[in-house]
């Protein structure tokens, strides 16, 4: 009843603003792209040396750039959680990686509000394409019981590990992939994907559309088609083999399989999805809407270490401490790029401090749309409009992890608090940084500043509300990505 109730408030507040921009202005196409595992450091345009990735940095000089952008989690699915509804972790209805067996995980509530919802109210086509994770095959939780039109690709994250799956799924249908029986890899994955998202575009040139592109590369296994690492091989030198799980009921249900080059798939994975945002831009092009349309691109956390990836010798961190599963910076800043044709400064670059939680408020701003009063984001319009002195800040950033141990964290202005081992140890000492001096937190300055720790706890126990589902009580959450 309350999502009811909401939406059809939307659709009035939304037909009253296309009356208003008929008169003034065609609502812009809204394309948002989240890797998967991609690290802070892995692309040119923030200082990756090792992978050319020129379609993005077109990107980056072609809009803004964020240098101080937070994933909404250390992993996938609270992380897609907190974007979908505007909420962080304390709040988010998912807020850990709890599968649902045979296939999908434990689904978003009926009730929650998605930004596909709030878009489609206001007269958006809707569409997903890639990896889901939030709402098993037909529960609430699927993607075209939250708001999308729809839906191509992975609906469980376990399955997506696998890049030649035995099957995809088309909103209700599983579409079984013939080529990839047994052993065979006959079909990739990520390209039946962005085949499908550049015919959501064309389908759809001439009416607003809401694009939601979360891509499985390049979190692991690691694997790309031959003509992609034969344009990456050579360039890393002597290789060391990854064995995997590569025969058995198993196989292609979620271990991964073994990987002879991993530098040179994991290379050949960046450049494949550089490829595609490519293609993106240049379909954006070909149909006369670039001008029109908003791309985001971004990640849903820090680089993995899984699978034969290797994130120190790309430098995938950049100057930051730690990785996918880790609650420092390593592990949730991420890169976040905007171009917006018109209205954002092309290479412009902010610091203002963000998060995924952001963007719902953002969106509803930019299509003149209500958001619900609940939401923990803030929307940071005014930063891509150049009103930087219109710009609200975050009294604090907080995520929680209820795996290894359980973890948080939490950000104040340059203040940065982690927590580790808090099931085992609820009493577990306060780390407490000045991510202003020390953005790769380094230097632990807890002793020094014990007030600043007092204001973190608190914001801690302020900052969430507890969940009967993803409770801090047993450590019961799977790594299932």
């Amino acid at each position: 009843m309350k999502k009811y109730l909401w939406l059809c408030f939307a659709i009035i507040a939304g037909c009253t603003a296309r009356t208003h921009e008929k008169r003034s202005t065609v609502p812009p196409n809204i394309i948002y792209i989240i890797a998967d595992d991609l690290g802070y450091g892995d692309l040119g345009c923030y200082g990756q040396q090792k992978i050319q990735t020129p379609n993005i940095d077109k990107l980056a000089q072609e809009g803004m750039l964020f240098t101080q952008h937070y994933s909404g989690s250390t992993v996938c699915a609270p992380s897609r959680s907190v974007v979908m509804t505007g909420q962080h972790t304390g709040h988010t209805p998912i807020r850990g990686n709890r599968e649902i067996k045979p296939e999908g995980q434990y689904p978003l509530p009926d009730s929650a509000i998605t930004v596909a919802e709030m878009l489609k109210g206001s007269g958006y086509a809707t569409g997903a394409f890639g990896k889901w994770g939030l709402g098993y095959p037909a529960s609430e939780g699927d993607p075209v019981n939250q708001g999308f039109d729809t839906f191509y690709g992975y609906n469980c994250q376990r399955l997506g590990h696998h890049y030649y799956p035995r099957h995809l799924w088309h909103n209700r249908d599983s579409v079984v992939l013939h080529e990839n029986s047994d052993r065979n890899k006959g079909q990739y994955a990520p390209a039946l994907i962005h085949e499908q998202a550049l015919q959501f575009i064309e389908k759809n040139h001439d009416t607003p559309f809401f694009l939601y592109r979360p891509t499985i590369i390049p979190h692991a296994e690691l694997a790309a088609p031959e003509e992609y690492m034969d344009k990456s091989r050579g360039g890393f030198g002597a290789e060391e083999p990854y064995v995997g799980y590569d025969e058995g009921p198993e196989y292609r249900s979620g271990p991964y399989e073994s990987q002879q080059e991993p530098h040179t798939a994991f290379a050949a994975m960046v450049d494949l999805m550089d490829q595609q945002v490519g293609q993106i831009m240049h379909k954006l092009e070909e149909l006369g809407i670039a001008d029109r349309t908003i791309i985001i691109f971004t990640s849903d956390n820090g680089p993995h270490r899984e699978g034969g990836a290797d994130p120190d010798f790309f430098d995938s961190n950049g100057p930051l401490r730690g990785y996918k599963r880790d609650l420092y910076e390593g592990g949730i800043r991420v890169p976040m790029i905007v171009r917006w044709p018109g209205q954002v400064k092309a290479g412009s670059r902010t610091d203002h401090i963000s998060a995924f939680w952001d963007v719902f408020p953002t969106l509803a701003g930019i299509t003149s749309q209500p958001t619900p009063d609940y939401i923990d984001g803030i929307s940071f319009l005014p930063t891509l409009l150049g009103q930087e002195g219109e710009q609200s800040e975050h009294e604090y950033l907080y995520w929680e992890f209820h795996e290894k141990g359980g973890r948080v964290a939490a950000r104040a202005d340059n203040w940065k608090a982690v927590k580790y081992d808090i099931l085992r140890n609820p009493g577990a000492p306060v780390e407490l940084y000045d991510l202003s001096k020390d953005p790769g937190e380094q230097n632990d300055l807890s002793a020094f500043h014990p007030e600043r720790v007092t204001a973190m706890e608190e914001i801690f126990s302020a900052a969430r509300v507890a969940s009967p589902v993803f409770s801090f009580d047993q450590d019961t959450y799977l790594n299932s990505q």
